[in-house]
């Protein structure tokens, strides 16, 4: 090994240490909010749900125009309607996230209609809750197309612009089950891990981009249409979230630039206990406190 080399390597420690300082003051110190008033924002599901939510919340906050895809046109027009009266400009487009062509054929007519995205929120999702076994193929290959590949279509429908203004933010509403998965619902957790690995990576690439940056939400359970077959074992302990908190945790975090995003805060623990804990330890502590427990049917769609 030259003196270069170890140089480096007794330098390694000094420099972590400092990140990790740097991190934390940065964490602690007030962040400069981003101002919405300028923004035109997409959100992909956005006619129901945590989408509805967003959209109201990102209208409370000022956004200038708000675009809403879904595959639901009742849904989306009562939703648009919703959101004119609360005096933002917003638009609608009937949209499967989960069709490539679709994606780009519709993201041409958004930027013909209505102009550049600057904000894009990736929420539309399916859930069959079965087990694999139990599984339909095609119900499957929905899922993994419209949870998983589907962020693939918008952003790259959308994040080339955002690259050119300089000006961008791409969102994913995720879920807590991305990083700790459940029985019967093998097709949501899959998709939502590789989900979460596709923003983990597109955040890092994103870091040498000024002006443009990424937020990946991991929600706990939230109480919407989706998720209505689906139960809490202890409610008291784990108690579901309210969609609206979901959004409005949401935008705040849009606004301050946060990466990562767990609801609710105590869901770190999860993330350190399934780092430290051996299997046989996590296993047990599903069986006393496991979070779900799964109805024979739940519907599946936001």
């Amino acid at each position: 090994m030259d003196w270069r080399s170890l140089g480096r390597l007794l330098l390694f420690p000094v420099q972590m240490v400092y990140l990790v300082l740097k991190a934390a003051v940065c964490f602690m110190l007030p962040a400069r909010q981003r101002e919405l008033s300028g923004d035109t924002v997409l959100i992909t599901g956005g006619g129901r749900g945590i989408g509805r939510h967003l959209a109201r919340e990102f209208a409370q906050q000022g956004a200038k125009k708000i675009i809403l895809w879904g595959r639901t046109d009742k849904c989306l027009m009562e939703t648009a309607e919703e959101i004119k009266q609360m005096g933002s400009e917003c638009y609608y487009f009937i949209c499967d996230v989960g069709n490539r062509e679709e994606v780009y054929q519709q993201a041409k007519a958004v930027r013909e209609k209505v102009g550049d995205v600057t904000i894009l929120v990736n929420n539309a999702a399916v859930v069959h809750g079965k087990s694999l076994m139990d599984s339909d193929d095609d119900a499957l290959l929905k899922s993994q197309h419209i949870n998983t590949l589907g962020q693939f279509w918008t952003t790259k429908a959308f994040l080339p612009r955002m690259l050119e203004l300089q000006n961008g933010h791409i969102v994913c509403i995720n879920s807590v089950l991305a990083l700790s998965a459940i029985p019967g619902a093998i097709d949501y957790c899959t998709s939502k891990a590789s989900s979460f690995a596709f923003m983990e990576s597109l955040t890092l690439g994103l870091l040498d981009c000024p002006g443009v940056n990424a937020t990946t939400v991991l929600p706990f359970h939230t109480n919407t249409e989706m998720f209505q077959g689906m139960r809490i074992r202890f409610p008291n302990l784990f108690p579901s979230l309210k969609p609206e908190t979901v959004a409005r945790k949401t935008v705040e975090a849009v606004q301050n630039n946060r990466a990562l995003l767990l609801l609710p805060w105590t869901m770190h623990a999860l993330v350190i206990l399934k780092s430290i804990l051996p299997q046989s330890a996590l296993e047990e502590i599903h069986k006393v406190s496991g979070a779900y427990t799964c109805m024979n049917t739940f519907k599946g769609r936001k």
